[in-house]
């Protein structure tokens, strides 16, 4: 898919952990509508800083950011474009069952009550954990955990969606269903995704774009088109190839050259 336009507009970002320590620097990137992009990096590098900053969490120190022509921040408005976020941890309140976890923030959204429930039970079944409706998360898998987390960033019905490594907590087989069930749903919607991680493959296999970023502070390295058309099968030797090229175009970057006695990482 060929996405072309500035939905989500990043110029020179410069984001720092404590006012003193950088963690993005001089970063621009351009997200188009209903693009799903994939942020990639060495562990520690920024990524999540820069997820952050472009949510509104963190406040850059210098440099813009906008969604939709709006600007992202203190001056986000009612008008302001609506961003759900999945995060590395499910962030579920152990006291409250499933449909309460996602009613909070619906609620918090401002959905009428006549809508609540409806909107619980739709995104539920789309990740196909309706029958865990009244459970508490305590009582979930890993897996059934973030499908929970997941359904509750998309019953807001945001227009941008936010991931942050949102599946490496989970064992392997999990984590390959649960990127099989995010493709599709992306391909369902008109949503924007981006999506942070440190996995190469990961990114490919989900991705149309890939940014990758520098060791901190992160810096935008390269962006890379995703070719392989989709539905995408994660064994695809094209795959294979991309990720193999991909290694190899980072090792020096990501300080993993022939003098550094290291493995590079995933």
């Amino acid at each position: 898919m060929t996405h072309s336009g500035e939905y989500i507009r990043v110029r020179d970002l410069d984001v720092s952990y404590d006012g003193i320590t950088p963690a993005v620097s001089a970063l621009s990137m351009d997200v188009a509508e209903g693009e799903f992009a994939a942020v990639l990096g060495p562990s520690g590098c920024g990524k999540s800083t820069l997820l952050h900053a472009i949510s509104g969490v963190v406040q850059p120190q210098s440099g813009t950011i906008e969604i939709a022509g709006l600007p992202v921040g203190a001056g986000r408005g009612d008008d302001s474009v609506p961003i759900g976020y999945v995060f590395q941890e499910h962030r579920l309140l152990p006291w409250r069952t499933v449909a309460q976890n996602i009613a909070i923030v619906l609620r918090a959204a401002g959905v009428a009550d006549d809508d609540v429930d409806p909107r619980i039970d739709h995104y539920l079944e789309m990740l196909h954990i309706s029958k865990f409706r009244n459970t508490w998360p305590l009582r979930l898998s890993g897996g059934q955990r973030q499908r929970v987390s997941i359904a509750r960033a998309l019953a807001i019905q945001p227009a941008v969606v936010l991931m942050d490594e949102p599946f490496s907590t989970l064992d392997e087989v999990t984590a390959r269903v649960m990127r099989q069930q995010l493709a599709d749903l992306w391909q369902r919607s008109n949503q924007t995704i981006v999506f942070v991680t440190h996995s190469i493959r990961e990114a490919l296999f989900l991705a149309g774009r890939i940014f990758i970023l520098t060791q901190g502070p992160a810096r935008l390295f390269d962006t890379i088109e995703v070719s392989v058309p989709r539905p995408r099968r994660y064994e695809d030797p094209r795959l294979t190839e991309l990720e193999a090229q991909i290694v190899e175009h980072v090792m020096d970057e990501w300080g993993y050259g022939a003098n550094s006695g290291e493995e590079p990482r995933e």
